[in-house]
């Protein structure tokens, strides 16, 4: 028998560390090499990590929400001594591709696919859990495991087995009514409130809020939408947001853009990526419609839906999570008048749909009911000046104010 000793692999991004998002295994469980170990956090979404030896777990160095350096012990398998043999020459392979300047990525386990959050019937545990409920005389299926995708961990056994009175979630009660439950914040929350603080300490934030008339643009979608939504799918209105951001783009460079404070560069590009706030399981994540200028109305609005599925099922890639230079945020019917959206960095600005209301607008005299929509909106200050705002949201709403001339050249 031996012990090998599981390191965290680089898994992209130039990241020197990886918190740790949950582990797939516990001590004493038999694993085979392959299956899933541990789930790691990066900025973007959570990364499988599979085991590449067979063995049983002895060792797990960290809990969720600590910080692992790149090439740390993650935890260490009893092997018998051929797998232990099996995998020496790899490591070897690996330091020394390292050595000479070069990254051994076919040696490592495969990096990385992005974690699935489904609900399967089956119960999620580990063996080693299963064991301890039957000790315990608890029934699994009676269980809301808080793992994630529902997985049962040792701890929620316990809990179940427990007194109710030695609840650990209750850490005080000041009133008879009232319970205050500690939430460590850890995993993706984590990630996304860090992202947010950075943005609002390091960007000058302005908002610019302007209404806009789409009684023809709704309309003209509703249109659209009886006589192409079975066969082309439905559309909604960010689709023909994105067609105004297209048009837009090469008269507004500095607004399609990503600025490096650190560096002092601003980069433009001439390609519109353009990222998609959506609500998940997780949390809020960004996905990303690259090169949208290469995309019809249908082409926009098919790939808005398929993106906002991958991400709400965990099934989005890396890359499809990353290189926005625009983002579009939007919360439906629930989008209120008005919004201060948060930037996106690196990016300079954010467009905000706020929700479409029927109200009575004055036209040459005469009260008409108008269909009328608030665009929310904020900008790096540093970056875009308040004039080149107003101009660029203006220019948006006279584009969604008459929808033909977002088809005309």
């Amino acid at each position: 028998m031996g012990q090998y000793q599981f390191k965290l692999p680089d898994i992209g991004e130039g990241i020197a560390e990886s918190e740790i998002a949950t582990w797939r295994v516990e001590i004493g469980d038999v694993i085979k090499d392959d299956q899933p170990l541990v789930d790691m956090l990066t900025e973007k979404a959570a990364v499988e990590i599979p085991s590449p030896v067979s063995g049983r777990v002895v060792e797990l160095r960290g809990k969720p929400g600590d910080m692992i350096a790149v090439g740390a012990v993650l935890a260490v398998i009893e092997t018998d001594a051929r797998a232990e043999q099996a995998s020496i020459p790899a490591v070897a392979a690996a330091e020394t591709a390292a050595s000479a300047g070069t990254t051994a990525k076919s040696v490592l386990p495969p990096p990385v696919e992005v974690v699935q959050d489904t609900h399967h019937l089956k119960i999620q545990t580990s063996p080693a859990v299963r064991k301890l409920a039957r000790e315990l005389k608890v029934d699994l299926s009676c269980i809301n495991g808080s793992g994630p995708r529902g997985r049962v961990l040792r701890e929620d056994v316990q809990s179940a087995a427990a007194p109710r009175s030695t609840a650990p979630a209750v850490v005080a009660k000041p009133q008879a009514n009232d319970t205050v439950e500690a939430i460590r914040i850890i995993g993706m929350r984590r990630k996304i409130a860090e992202a947010m603080q950075r943005s609002k300490q390091r960007i000058p934030h302005f908002a610019y809020v302007e209404e806009v008339d789409v009684t023809e643009l709704e309309a003209l979608r509703q249109h659209l939408n009886t006589l192409h939504g079975k066969t082309r799918g439905k559309l909604t209105i960010l689709p023909f947001l994105m067609q105004a951001l297209i048009k837009l783009a090469p008269r507004f460079p500095q607004i399609n853009a990503n600025y490096d404070d650190e560096a002092g560069v601003l980069y433009r590009h001439s390609a519109l990526h353009v990222g998609i706030a959506a609500q998940t399981p997780q949390g809020l994540v960004v996905p990303v419609v690259h090169n949208a200028q290469t995309l019809d109305l249908w082409g926009c609005g098919n790939e808005i839906r398929r993106l906002a599925e991958a991400a709400r099922s965990g099934k989005a890639k890396r890359e499809e999570l990353s290189g926005s230079t625009i983002t579009i945020t939007s919360l439906g019917a629930m989008g209120g008048i008005a919004s201060t959206p948060v930037i996106n960095a690196p990016e300079v600005a954010i467009v905000g749909v706020n929700k479409m209301v029927l109200r009575p607008m004055i036209i040459d005299g005469a009260v008409v009911p108008r269909q009328m929509m608030n665009l929310s909106s904020s900008f790096d200050h540093r970056i875009v000046d308040g004039y080149d705002a107003a101009e660029f949201i203006q220019a948006i709403k006279t584009l969604l104010e008459h929808p033909a001339t977002l088809f005309m050249p």
